[in-house]
């Protein structure tokens, strides 16, 4: 499985959209400082995936992470694929489940994770030119696209060459 967390907020980036000729369309805009952070995980190969909205990226919430990465999937030897982000290599990792071990990827290759492109696929669906009112209202929206991804649409957007041939 490959792991990473991200920012979902109500800071809008506006996309590219479609208009009647000859009309410009206007697109809400606001920039509201307020972020939750998104940790999943998922498996190119078979589509499963797990995500968890917390906090923030830290230490103690990666271990609250692993922890239901390690209930979601009791009977399997998972090796998770994640960055070298300080809260992947902390001491403070203290709780590794015994069915999970760390494969880190070379530092600086964000594009050897596949899940960077589930991030962008979560965005585009959920959060494109959209004003959302609450933070609440984000993780809402954030879970809603989340239960939409089929496991099909995971293996569609993550699965690569590389790693079929590592099968």
């Amino acid at each position: 499985m490959f792991e990473d967390e991200a920012s979902f907020g109500r800071i809008t980036e506006p996309a590219h959209c479609w208009a009647p000729p000859k009309n410009r369309p206007a697109v809400p805009f606001q920039r509201v400082r307020q972020y939750k952070t998104a940790y999943g995980a998922v498996s190119p190969v078979d589509g499963e995936s797990i995500f968890l909205v917390l906090e923030k990226s830290n230490s103690e919430n990666m271990n609250i992470f692993l922890q239901a990465l390690s209930e979601k999937f009791p009977n399997d030897e998972i090796l998770l694929c994640l960055d070298r982000a300080s809260w992947h290599t902390s001491k403070k990792l203290l709780k590794i489940p015994k069915n999970i071990v760390f494969f880190h990827l070379p530092p600086r290759t964000p594009e050897m994770n596949p899940i960077e492109q589930i991030w962008k696929e979560i965005r585009k669906r959920g959060f494109k030119n959209k004003l959302i009112d609450s933070i609440q209202k984000v993780i809402e929206i954030f879970n809603e696209v989340v239960r939409d991804l089929s496991r099909e649409t995971i293996i569609s957007i993550t699965l690569r060459e590389w790693i079929e041939q590592l099968i």
